[in-house]
């Protein structure tokens, strides 16, 4: 497999890396329900003067596929980052950089369930060997100190924000709509867009200052289209269940930048569980073989 194929879930990873901060930063700052309406409305006047030619000249694609941008825009959109944002307020970064870390393993559950798809040994092995990696990186070295974690309400939510990202990528492989990738992000946003008002007018709605709209900005491009293009490039070209491995990077790549941008040191624990983190994914994507091969049409006629 050519290694472009793996620049855009390494560059989506990489941003994603940098808003796990944000999520933080919004807590006080701007009310969750604000900023998940904000930052898709923001994208969507970004988008439109570019997409909406061609998203009108698809307008039947899109009128005849739009229940399934809806699914798509609450499930990656919505659900997705808007749970992230109400997670912060009630659980720590450390327990959201875990669960997030779910993800790869509840696609790979998903994609047997829905995709009819046979884990593959790199998948199950390469996911396992990333989730220790990460659960060394969060512990700082004693992956069994995350067992005296509490659970809060903001757990449970990341579990369900997991679940629904991890479901958006096997339906974005499960439904291939016949759309440009851009005409294809143009209407989820326009979906997620519609689907979060309600909620933006219901609750708290932070008027935008100089203390939130950096953060808004940030949520609104590099997290929100940037990110969403590269992740919808990574699954066409590598499959949902590979793309997500590369999730479990997030927590190396957030400690490479908090070393820069914040002062932090580099321990032994970063290195052992970046380390491991990259193996897996590695192994992931080079060990393919299915755990359980179809039998040939020959066996299967005489078996009969």
């Amino acid at each position: 497999m050519p290694l472009l194929h793996f620049l855009p879930p390494l560059g989506a990873v990489l941003i994603w890396s940098g808003n796990m901060t944000i999520n933080q930063l919004t807590v006080g700052a701007i009310a969750p329900s604000s900023i998940a309406f904000l930052r898709w409305l923001l994208a969507l006047a970004v988008l439109t003067p570019f997409v909406a030619p061609a998203a009108w000249r698809h307008r039947a694609e899109l009128r005849r596929h739009w229940p399934k941008l809806a699914v798509l825009g609450l499930l990656g959109m919505g659900l997705w980052q808007g749970l992230a944002y109400v997670a912060a307020e009630t659980t720590s970064a450390t327990n959201m950089g875990i669960l997030a870390a779910m993800v790869p393993l509840l696609t790979v559950l998903l994609s047997a369930l829905i995709l009819r798809e046979p884990p593959s040994l790199g998948g199950v092995i390469g996911g396992l060997l990333a989730l220790a990696g990460v659960s060394i990186l969060l512990g700082h070295g004693n992956p069994l100190s995350l067992l005296d974690l509490e659970v809060a309400v903001g757990d449970a939510l990341m579990v369900v924000a997991a679940t629904c990202y991890a479901l958006y990528g096997v339906m974005l492989k499960r439904w291939p709509l016949a759309l440009p990738p851009w005409v294809l992000l143009y209407g989820q946003v326009i979906c997620a867009v519609l689907i979060l008002l309600p909620p933006y007018l219901l609750g708290p709605m932070t008027p935008v200052n100089a203390g939130n709209l950096g953060l808004i900005l940030y949520a609104g491009i590099p997290a929100s289209i940037v990110t969403t293009f590269l992740w919808m490039l990574a699954i066409r070209r590598i499959g949902a269940s590979q793309a997500s491995i590369f999730i479990n990077l997030m927590p190396l790549f957030s400690a490479v930048i908090a070393m820069f941008a914040l002062g932090e040191r580099l321990a032994a624990y970063h290195v052992v569980g970046g380390i491991l983190v990259l193996a897996g994914v590695i192994m992931a994507q080079t060990l393919t073989r299915p755990l359980t091969r179809t039998p040939r049409r020959g066996v299967a006629d005489r078996a009969r």
